[in-house]
């Protein structure tokens, strides 16, 4: 398939229906009871949604969904585009306010909800005269169900051929760290773009015949948003997984060959797999150190002499397998995107044979602007950016993009729009070099950066992974802008001591420099969360909620 010379994400999905076996397995669930969907069952069921969408509404309107991860979130995706209008996929961990100003900021004419759950986040927000509801399950609310419209027998079984790559798919709200969100205009030639450069990158992971992807990430998110077409142009079985507490069990069930998820999974998935190794004593604990070091080797292209080959096979059977039978046994790759992977974690999961591929994007760039190669993996690096954009390093260290995958703008926002795009080149906001061989590093987030009374800028993402990679520290969060010197809130289970982390804390800092030294902490029990709203839905930290919920413990730090 020629993906530069497609017209729409919907031209997409119809030509790869053509090649593919209608009774192949498509879509299934892990949380839900619906059947299986094949290629044939989302062909058609597409046809008789986007139909009835297409009388509900004007071309180019605006058409929500707020569901969970499910077979029928990527059909109605499809069928809204089909239909003429334009997606809106939301977050179903938004916060009231988040809700009501994306309704009010997008009007849509249309919402597509899964269930009554998710309806009651903004029934006191919509206008059930002007706003049509299209519900997966039956809601309270007078609404036209899924099971109803697949129920017509008349219908238009029509391809859209009046889409084209400059017109927008979707408008995507960021997460937010901070403020309003704000509505990413993405294009069907943005995404196809970015799809082009994804499937030349994996194309030694997905050349098997059947393919496999679990879900987990929200599909409201831009990184799966753009990985759903992905999935169809490599002609994948996809499974949704239940939740993130699931996930591993999930894997032994679905097996799959590729799954992408964000670092926060890796952090845990580091820190429950070395807690493990820890326990092991005498010849396991031996074998286990020799997994490791051998793994690193290879990692950065060493070779190995003959004893240490030997070892090598030694480990791939007594340890590598068995952690790779725990993931299914069949994958070929996890994907790492929406923040900075920790190197060591990076390093670790590489060596015990979970091969880790960090990429980075943003959701401006539809979203990915670059990924690590499955053959040539520099973990340090978030790898060489994709053929189909262009990168830069500004004067000041700023990431610059150029290409079709940019964004069209900001929805209703042209001054914050203005404020990015610039002759045609994203400003990104993160801080990064391209090394001798093109491979882009990150080295920080201008807006996260730490300015001290000094005058040096400080990295807290940074000091936050080191702390993270230490088995008593569940989540950390760096303090210090404009102050003498950096404290820490670190999260930790009860029965975790002060005097414990204080070691902890005292032998990190005999690593740092002397302006990255934690010089204070507080200790509290409950975690960063989304539901508590100190995380994006993402599980980033949310710096600005943070400080406004610990401001006072955090300054009381300076004055004790």
């Amino acid at each position: 398939m020629e993906i530069n010379k497609l017209n729409s994400l919907v031209e997409l999905y119809f030509k790869k229906c053509k090649e593919i076996d209608q009774k192949k397995p498509f879509l299934q669930s892990l949380k839900t009871d619906e059947p299986i969907y094949s290629w044939g069952d989302t062909r058609e069921q597409i046809f008789k949604i986007s139909s009835k969408i297409k009388s509900l509404i004007n071309k180019g309107d605006r058409c929500l969904i707020l569901s969970e991860n499910r077979p029928h979130w990527l059909i109605s995706d499809i069928a809204i585009m089909n239909a003429g209008g334009i997606s809106v996929p939301i977050f179903t961990t938004y916060s009231p306010n988040d809700y009501r100003y994306i309704l009010d900021d997008c009007k849509p004419s249309l919402i597509i909800v899964s269930n009554e759950s998710q309806f009651k986040k903004i029934k006191k927000y919509i206008n059930l005269g002007n706003q049509k509801i299209i519900s997966f399950e039956k809601i309270e609310t007078k609404s036209l169900t899924i099971k109803n419209i697949l129920n017509e027998r008349n219908y238009e079984a029509v391809i859209n051929q009046n889409l084209k790559r400059s017109m927008p798919a979707c408008i995507i709200y960021t997460s937010g760290t901070s403020g309003n969100p704000k509505g990413v205009i993405l294009s069907h030639g943005g995404i196809l773009s970015n799809c082009e450069g994804a499937v030349e990158l994996l194309k030694p992971l997905t050349n098997k015949k059947n393919p496999i992807f679990l879900t987990w990430l929200p599909l409201s998110h831009s990184y799966e948003h753009t990985v759903q077409f992905i999935q169809i142009i490599v002609g994948a079985k996809v499974f949704y997984a239940e939740s993130l507490e699931k996930l591993i069990s999930n894997m032994s069930v679905a097996k799959p060959t590729i799954m992408t998820a964000v670092p926060r999974f890796y952090q845990n998935l580091f820190t429950k797999i070395n807690i493990n190794f820890e326990k092991q004593k005498g010849i396991k604990r031996k074998i286990i150190n020799s997994t490791l070091n051998l793994g690193k080797k290879l990692l950065k292209r060493k070779k190995l002499n003959f004893r240490e080959k030997i070892m090598n096979l030694i480990c791939n059977f007594l340890v590598r397998k068995k952690i790779q039978r725990q993931f299914g046994g069949n994958l070929q790759a996890f994907v790492s995107g929406g923040g900075a992977l920790d190197q060591n974690i990076g390093e670790f999961l590489n060596a015990i044979g979970l091969p880790t591929l960090q990429g980075y994007g943003l959701t401006e760039a539809s979203p990915v602007v670059s990924c690590n190669l499955p053959n040539l993996v520099k973990v340090e690096t978030v790898g060489p950016p994709f053929r189909t954009n262009e990168v830069k390093i500004a004067e000041d260290g700023e990431i610059l993009i150029k290409g079709e995958n940019v964004m069209l703008g900001y929805w209703n926002q042209k001054e914050e729009t203005e404020k990015v795009l610039k002759e045609g080149w994203l400003h990104t906001g993160d801080i990064g070099e391209l090394d001798q061989n093109n491979y882009l590093k990150i080295t920080d987030r201008k807006k996260d950066i730490i300015v001290n009374l000094g005058g040096d800028n400080i990295s807290p993402s940074k000091i936050e992974n080191i702390l993270c990679l230490n088995q008593f520290i569940k989540q950390s969060f760096v303090y210090g802008d404009k102050k003498n010197y950096l404290v820490s809130i670190i999260i930790c289970d009860k029965e975790v001591k002060e005097e414990e982390i204080k070691l902890v804390i005292e032998n990190i800092n005999n690593n740092l420099t002397l302006i990255e030294k934690i010089k204070k902490f507080i200790l509290i029990n409950e975690e960063f969360t989304i539901d508590n709203g100190m995380l994006t839905p993402t599980l980033k930290l949310k710096r600005k909620e943070i400080i406004k919920n610990y401001k006072q413990q955090l300054e009381n730090l300076y004055n004790n």
